[in-house]
Order: structure tokens, then C-alpha cells, then sequence
């Protein structure tokens, strides 16, 4: 089989394993249904921005051109800093998609891989953010109406979590143990200044999450089309947006957002 065409990230669904499907042009590839088979991707060269569609020699933040990095909306500074959103102010590269995208609901989360870690997202992108960095484990904290303040609570609470995953151990399947998510909540609302403690979630659901992979990796070598337009080998299962090879290679899919691939199975 033979499939072509622009990247994205890979589309997820929660399942029991989690399903992946990998947007390629037109067509969606059953990303699961590979695990096990030798498979081959080349990279010919075009890279086309993820926001404009324009073709572009670099990628920038995971999949934009330079003109887009500096104006698109969702290239903003606040979405990696949360806290940074002024969209309650009126103020944002463009209003309209702010009001879509910063003016709704957003969760701060806890999640669990080799450690636990603060996170935030939107509303609609829970379970979706959880397995795209890998979490085995995850609680939602806190709901906010908009970005800002979900990233207030989130900069609050990197005093006591981390806010980053550790990729490399989080792909190694090295999965923090002997931990009560329920009552790590407890201890974060407990730490919360009085102002904050009302957008609390009451619900303390735990999501756990596992992923289809037949052999993870014991040491990792990771993988770049910019350094190696010809990627081969037999998949050993897929975690986070990373596919992982038997031989201990692993390939971020979304590093390589508006990158045009062939993939031959």
C-alpha cells in the first residue's frame, strides 16, 4: 500500500489501546494497524505552513512558516504561556479566533508519566492533550472560562510540579509509581491562594491511558526528515506523537507538521 501527501499531528481517539490515525493529504492512515509491519517514508523536500499553505524552506514551531510564526494566531506567545493571553482584554493577534480558541473554557490538569506534571488545555481537547504528551495517568484540576487564568494557576503551581514531560522517559515506558492522583489534587487545592480555589474541578475521575506498543525502546535514538529524508524499519508501537521502531529509533510525527511524505507499507 502507498499513501502520500502534507502531515499533520496524528489524529487520537481514547480506546483501550489508543487508536491513531495519521492525517496524510486527503486520506487518514490506520496508524495501528501497522504495528508489527515494516514500513517506509521519504521525505521529497516540500514543506507547505501549516497556517497559510505557502510553501516554506523551514519549518517553525512545529509546522509554520517565519511570516506565520510572528502573526498567526495560533502561533502566539500564549500558547505556550497561557498566562500570557489578553484575549479578556480585548488584546490578541486576531479576536475572532481568540474568541473561539482563549475566551472558552480551559482545564488545568495533572498528568502522570515518569513524574507528574501541571498542564493546560482546552476544554475540548481532553483526552486529546493527554495522549499527545504521552500521560499514563491523568486528573483534571481546575476549570476556567478562559486561557489567562487557567495559565495563572498553572505558573502558580510550577513552584511544587513541573510543567514539561520527559520524552525520552515517558517513551522508554518509565511510568512514575506509588502515587494517589486524588489526593495530589487535594494537596494542589490546599495550596491555591483563596481567589483561585473556586474554578477547583469537583469531580476526581483519574483517565489512564495505554498505548499500542509491542516493545519499547531501552536507549533511543531519535529521528529527523531534515537529516534523513528516507526513514525504514518495522514498528514497534506508537506513544505520545511519536512512532517507535524495534531498533530503538523513535520519530516525532508532529515535529514534522506540513511536511509532504510517501509512506509505503
Amino acid at each position: 500500500m502507498h499513501n502520500e501527501g502534507n502531515i499533520r499531528k496524528m489524529k487520537t481517539e481514547l480506546s483501550e489501546p489508543v487508536k491513531y490515525k495519521l492525517p496524510m493529504g486527503d486520506n487518514l492512515v490506520d496508524m495501528n494497524a501497522l504495528i508489527g509491519q515494516k514500513i517506509k517514508m521519504n521525505f521529497d523536500g516540500r514543506i507547505n505552513c501549516i497556517s497559510c499553505g505557502k510553501k516554506t524552506k523551514t519549518s517553525f514551531g512545529q509546522g509554520f512558516c517565519y511570516s506565520c510564526l510572528q502573526t498567526a494566531p495560533e502561533a502566539s506567545e500564549s500558547i505556550l504561556r497561557p498566562e500570557l493571553s489578553k484575549s479578556h482584554y480585548g488584546i490578541a493577534r486576531d479576536m475572532e479566533w481568540a474568541e473561539k480558541h482563549d475566551l472558552i473554557d480551559h482545564f488545568v490538569y495533572l498528568a502522570v508519566s515518569s513524574e507528574m506534571k501541571v498542564g493546560v488545555t482546552r476544554v475540548h481537547q481532553i483526552p486529546t492533550r493527554w495522549i499527545d504528551q504521552g500521560a499514563s495517568y491523568a486528573i483534571k484540576l481546575a476549570k476556567t472560562p478562559n486561557r489567562h487564568i487557567a495559565g495563572i494557576i498553572e505558573v502558580f503551581l510550577k513552584n511544587h510540579f513541573t510543567d514539561k514531560t520527559n520524552w525520552r522517559a515517558m517513551l522508554k515506558n518509565e511510568i512514575l509509581k506509588d502515587f494517589d492522583l486524588a489526593a495530589e489534587k487535594q494537596k494542589v487545592v490546599d495550596l491555591l491562594p483563596g481567589e483561585l480555589k473556586k474554578y477547583v474541578d469537583p469531580a476526581n475521575e483519574v483517565t489512564q491511558i495505554n498505548y499500542p506498543v509491542e516493545k519499547y525502546p531501552i536507549t533511543i535514538k531519535s529521528l529527523s526528515f531534515d537529516k534523513l529524508p528516507e526513514i525504514e524499519g518495522e514498528l514497534a508501537g506508537i506513544k505520545g506523537q511519536y512512532l517507535i521502531f524495534e531498533d530503538n529509533r523513535v520519530l516525532n510525527m508532529r515535529k514534522h507538521n506540513g511536511y509532504y511524505l510517501s509512506l509505503s507499507y
